[in-house]
């Protein structure tokens, strides 16, 4: 089968050969995490079924055609596996990349019988067929388990004989979850033909903070568009046993502090909470508008819980002096506050760092070779923004990294992030805007050369998340953390956009060429809620995101 891959190979991109023939690691080792219950102990206990991250591989099959960039996909199975534990599925991973990635590996607690061999095997797939350069020929076989259990990877081999039933083990049938298809990893094409034949990552169905279901880290390969016949694990004790506790939030928190680069053109930093309520921010109460009332430093007397019922909202102040003074923000002054929750059935931790700016700038956009300014579309107060590190519960080591963006966002693998200081990621955020990205550089968000400009560049004003943060929810950890007021205020942080966007726009249309004026009606329509939208934005724990997974754009 070769010689298994380690995580401690070279990762300079500079050397010959496929990228997956070199294995990714982040810059700087992992420290010693402080000491606790079960978090980066190697080994979690689903109820009943131990499992453990393999990322150590042995190639079985390689093609060298089709896929992404047309460089074709390797396939692994897990190796250096501890004794008594068992290999659920193969690994498969596109050649463009450096090879990153797990399987999980199995083990019965106590003989609960939460592992069986299969009976048989079906072929799935065979490259006998196939024309294109591959290390000999590849068979992808899917395990027939026994009944009350069902398989959650396949088994890849280099001959036409069903494979050994010791290759693999089965799940009971009580510890899976349903899957979605994740992203797509290799097919016999340059492109996904959804009638072909396919190989494809997978993730739970259902995300959240309460959701249990584990990937394993197989893959799935699949003939035409039928349906999924892998399933996920499933945390069936709801143990997060293995979710770091405060010392250890701390210690990964520095590890994997991101740096924020602001661009150099940036009128609107971001503050604390404290800083911006100190400084003259305003509560107003519907119906009592003429007397609005200043807002303590912890927004103590800010409202708590409810729903956005439009009976509330902040405001800058009314001076026009300290209005301008607050809008422009304090660097200085700038603290995240971070949110920690397990995701994927606690076998990883996310943490959320969320970061409040006093105001939100007017965008612009790009037309062909023309920039418009956009008026004060674009325009509101008090704008959150966050970034969210997901970071392995088996190991402490940090995966990816999401980067919200207007309504939604990316999540970037750790070997596509540039790093500052050892395994600090470097994140850049947009002119005005303040969207979150992987690299400087223009980002249109719209088509056909027609959008608005997410303009980012690494600049002097740049906030290290390390240095000012503080923990403000972390539900599994109990009362332990401490909420503040202002998080639990479920009102708007913003007024509603009191401008005529329709005369705004008109404006704007006056000065584009006639054969850009249809363009732009067709661009406005198209334009996301919250550059057009009314609404003053709400606090962090409104979002989509707060109980459940991350939204991809």
């Amino acid at each position: 089968m070769g010689n298994p891959i380690s995580p401690t190979g070279d990762v300079s991109k500079t050397s010959k050969g496929l990228p997956i023939e070199t294995q990714f690691k982040l810059p700087s080792p992992l420290p010693s995490w402080p000491p606790g219950e079960g978090f980066a102990s190697g080994t979690i206990d689903l109820g009943g079924l131990q499992v453990r991250q393999i990322s150590t591989f042995s190639k079985v099959w390689a093609t060298h055609e089709g896929g992404p960039d047309n460089l074709g996909a390797s396939f692994f199975e897990p190796s250096q596996i501890p004794t008594g534990f068992f290999t659920l599925g193969c690994y498969s991973q596109a050649n463009n990349r450096l090879l990153h990635g797990w399987v999980l590996v199995a083990k019965d607690k106590e003989g609960s019988a939460t592992l069986e061999k299969p009976i048989d095997y079906t072929l799935v797939w065979s490259s006998e067929s196939l024309k294109i350069s591959q290390d000999g020929i590849g068979y992808i076989w899917l395990p027939t388990p026994p009944d009350g259990y069902r398989a959650v990877g396949h088994v890849v081999t280099t001959s036409s004989e069903k494979p050994s039933p010791e290759r693999v083990r089965c799940i009971r049938s009580d510890l899976i979850e349903h899957c979605d298809i994740e992203s797509w990893i290799w097919g016999p094409g340059k492109e996904s033909d959804p009638n072909g034949f396919n190989i494809f990552s997978l993730t739970p169905s259902n995300r959240g903070i309460q959701a249990m279901g584990v990937p394993t880290g197989t893959f799935l390969a699949r003939n035409g568009a039928g349906s999924i016949s892998l399933v996920c694990l499933k945390n069936l004790g709801s143990n997060i046993s293995c979710m770091p506790n405060p010392s250890q939030i701390q210690a990964l928190f520095q590890t994997y502090s991101p740096w924020i680069y602001l661009h150099p053109d940036e009128q609107y930093l971001p503050s604390s909470v404290s800083w911006y309520f100190v400084n003259g921010a305003l509560l107003y109460t519907k119906g009592q508008e003429s007397n609005p009332i200043p807002i303590e430093a912890g927004g103590s007397n800010l409202p708590q819980g409810g729903s956005n019922d439009d009976a509330f909202w902040i405001d800058l102040p009314v001076d026009e002096g300290s209005k301008e003074r607050v809008k422009k923000g304090d660097l200085n002054d700038s603290e995240v506050y971070l949110q920690v929750k397990p995701m994927l059935g606690a076998t990883f931790t996310d943490i959320a760092i969320w970061i409040f700016y006093p105001f939100n700038g007017p965008a612009k956009a790009k037309a062909s070779f023309i920039n418009i300014p956009l008026g004060r579309i674009g325009e509101h107060v008090g704008d959150w923004e966050h970034l969210t590190l997901r970071v392995s519960n088996f190991t402490g080591e940090l995966w990816s990294l999401y980067f919200s963006q207007h309504s939604g966002g990316d999540w970037i693998e750790a070997q596509d992030l540039e790093f500052q200081d050892g395994n600090k990621p470097v994140t850049y955020a947009s002119l005005h805007g303040h969207a979150m990205y992987s690299k400087p550089g223009l980002v249109l968000q719209g088509s056909g050369g027609f959008g608005i400009r997410n303009d980012t560049a690494k600049s002097k004003l740049v906030m290290d998340t390390g240095a000012r943060f503080s923990i403000v929810a972390a539900e599994y950890l109990g009362k332990t953390i401490s909420e503040p007021s202002w998080l639990n205020y479920y009102r708007k942080w913003g007024p509603k956009i009191s401008y005529d966007i329709a005369h705004e726009l008109k404006d704007i249309e006056k000065i584009l060429p006639g054969k850009l004026k249809s363009t732009f009606e067709k661009f406005v329509k198209r334009l996301p809620s919250e550059v057009l939208g009314e609404d003053g934005p709400t606090g962090p724990k409104l979002k989509r995101s707060w109980d459940g997974d991350e939204v991809v754009a």
